[in-house]
């Protein structure tokens, strides 16, 4: 029986080293897994001064003055055409800035930016703008094509043709400041939904100032 016992504890031995092995592989798989999942789990956002976030801000506010400017030409033309073209510019544009604003919530971000309109788009070569820090709030929203508040106050008194032509003229201007944006996060943005949206609004909208050009020269708009 003594002759036995000497060669069991090298066979015991053995399988205690095994199984640590074995567990200590497994702990380690385990570990990287977790971190693998980690990363994954939490990728990374778009900064607060990146291109991604200023153009959806600055994008928020131009859809806002589109929605309520072609709302209030649906209402009250008569002409077929360009009725049908108002409520597809309000509802396209309400859908899209519903998103930009999903956007920020999703990447944490606050809805309003300290910096100066379009600042985000300094180092595009869609922005001929110069430095926005030396334009007052008034030269930025005219250069990204808004509206003054005289010219939609404006476009609600008037009536018929009048009407009509200012909301094309007024709207033609609005469409040739947001297609320099959505440019310009295409190429600086890093989302790839921002710059798809981007994309839908540069082929949209020049095919809006293509039909918007023809209503005008149907309607006898003064240029």
């Amino acid at each position: 029986m003594s002759d036995d016992a000497p060669t069991a504890r090298p066979a015991v031995r053995w399988v205690v080293v095994a199984f640590v092995t074995v567990a200590v592989v497994a702990v380690a798989f385990a570990i990287g897994r977790f971190t693998a999942f980690g990363a994954t789990a939490a990728p990374a956002h778009p900064s607060d001064t990146s291109a991604d976030a200023g153009f959806a801000r600055d994008m928020q506010v131009h859809h806002t003055q589109a929605v309520l400017m072609a709302m209030e030409i649906y209402r009250k033309t008569a002409d077929d055409e360009l009725r049908t073209l108002s409520y597809d510019i309000a509802t396209t544009q309400a859908g899209q800035r519903g998103e930009m604003y999903g956007w920020l919530v999703e990447w944490g971000l606050p809805q309003a930016s300290s910096q100066p309109l379009m600042t985000w788009m300094e180092k595009s070569g869609a922005h001929s703008h110069g430095d926005t820090a030396t334009l007052s709030q008034e030269q930025l929203l005219s250069e990204m094509g808004m509206a003054t508040d005289a010219q939609v106050d404006q476009l609600r008194a008037l009536e018929g043709q009048p009407a009509d032509c200012l909301f094309l003229d007024l709207m033609i201007r609005h469409h040739e400041g947001a297609i320099p944006m959505a440019q310009a996060v295409i190429e600086l943005g890093d989302e790839p939904r921002v710059a798809e949206v981007a994309g839908t609004i540069v082929s949209g909208q020049t095919a809006e100032l293509d039909a918007m050009r023809d209503i005008q020269s149907r309607l006898s708009c003064s240029a």
